[in-house]
């Protein structure tokens, strides 16, 4: 049976394979934007997945791969609802960043 450690570095392989392969696919793809479901930050296309309504950027795909593979999630609605103070901080970073570009 393959350690915890082991089933991460097989996925982090997978999912970067996902990446380069999109990019080869379409080169485009690394510069095509998006916004991630999951962590709310602008994300190239490149490697991300839909997941019923949602789009999960490459990293996010990861963490919830692993997620489900080690059993600390059922389904990306779960996933989501997990991850939601990180993407409310995203938000928030976002708002204070263009609040102090408005003052300079």
């Amino acid at each position: 049976m393959k350690s915890k450690e082991d089933v991460i570095k097989d996925m982090q392989e997978v999912i970067y394979q996902m990446k380069v392969d999109d990019i080869e696919e379409n080169p485009d793809s690394e510069f095509e934007m998006f916004d991630c479901s999951a962590c709310a930050k602008e994300k190239p296309l490149a490697g991300s997945i839909q997941y019923s309504k949602y789009r999960l950027c490459n990293d996010c795909v990861l963490l919830y791969e692993l997620a489900l593979k080690l059993g600390k999630v059922q389904n990306i609605d779960e996933f989501l609802l997990k991850t939601e103070d990180n993407r409310l901080q995203t938000m928030i970073d976002f708002i204070k960043k263009d609040e102090l570009k408005e003052k300079n």
